[in-house]
């Protein structure tokens, strides 16, 4: 069977789908774990020493992660990530210059069911981001708990992964010089639900969080869109009044209170082309970052502010998504619904 199996792949296959399949666990799954689980059990067994190294560890660093982190050039370029890339492929596109004068926050459109080209273009160099944007240095923000794991937390570091808190978002634009961008995918995991093939709908209309650490900061808005994110993964909603629907929204609800996580049934390719699986399908993913929006600093923005420079960058991210959806795969009339 083992042999079948490789018969059907090369040598290149073999490895693009071994390193997403290396990816998937730590954004899945090690980021669903409460604290509790990995690897602090161990303080109940023989080995409750490494338990208490880690605790010791992490109340030592913990400031860290909320200041920057500790990325590695080395890991960034690791050549894994140049599989990863052409196992879709992915691509990263300029249409404006970044100024290194400045500081800027990224948002990133759609979260996808797994955000495989944010990940790529701006916590890897495989795209050559620093080739493409010279003099920015990019962070890529996700949820707190994954920092609460040892290895975990080194290895997304690493690559320049930073929580997505006030504290550590205001540290990145204010404290570290200029020239830094934070990625947000600002619909999150809630966005996620809404990201099936075809579908070209962004959570936003109340998303203005990043809109007000924007003018408390001076950092200049930069819209960006993902072609291609949502259509490796296929979603299934089961129909309403069935019993499959009524478990999926149980289990969806219970892990949304406990760990804030939004969980989507999903499902792609399998270990070969053609199978069933949860691998993502081989599908081009174009990230396109637009022209930066200029934000004043404004030390406490009043809600009227807030909506109106949230009401410019709502423009700016249609004007992106229109002049690029013909060549990247979509209608000329498909538009960008924003909920």
């Amino acid at each position: 069977m083992a042999m079948a199996f490789l018969s059907q792949l090369n040598l290149q296959e073999i490895l693009q789908t071994l390193s997403v399949l290396q990816w998937m666990p730590v954004y899945v799954f090690l980021g669903a774990i409460p604290i509790i689980v990995i690897p602090y059990f161990l303080v109940f067994t023989k080995f409750w020493m490494v338990s208490v190294l880690a605790l010791a560890w992490l109340a030592y660093d913990w400031n860290t992660h909320s200041q920057g982190g500790r990325r590695s050039a080395w890991v960034r370029n690791w050549t894994i990530w140049k599989y990863f890339q052409n196992y879709f492929p992915i691509k990263l596109v300029k249409t404006h210059d970044l100024s290194p004068r400045h500081n800027y926050i990224i948002a990133s459109h759609p979260h996808g069911v797994l955000p495989y080209g944010t990940f790529i273009n701006f916590a890897t160099e495989t795209t050559g981001f620093a080739r493409i944007f010279p003099g920015i240095t990019p962070y890529v923000a996700t949820l707190e708990g994954i920092f609460w794991i040892p290895i975990v937390r080194e290895y997304v570091m690493s690559m320049g992964v930073c929580p997505v808190s006030e504290l550590a978002l205001k540290y990145l634009l204010t404290q570290k010089g200029s020239g830094n961008a934070v990625v947000i995918m600002v619909g999150g995991g809630a966005e996620a639900l809404l990201c099936h093939p075809g579908a070209t709908t962004v959570l936003l209309k109340q998303r203005k969080g990043f809109v007000k650490v924007a003018l408390e900061t001076g950092a200049y808005l930069v819209p960006s869109y993902s072609f291609g994110q949502n259509e490796v993964h296929n979603q299934e909603t089961f129909p309403e009044g069935t019993w499959k629907r009524f478990f999926q929204k149980a289990l969806q609800d219970t892990l949304k209170k406990l760990l804030r996580l939004s969980v989507c049934t999903f499902h792609g390719r399998g270990l070969t082309r053609g199978s069933w699986g949860f691998l993502p399908f081989n599908h081009p993913i174009t990230t396109v970052v637009g022209e930066p929006l200029p934000i004043p600093r404004i030390k406490k923005p009043n809600e009227e502010t807030v909506d109106k420079y949230h009401a410019l960058y709502i423009n700016a991210l249609q004007k992106l998504f229109d002049e690029h959806k013909v060549q990247y795969g979509l209608s000329e009339t498909q538009e960008l619904t924003i909920i």
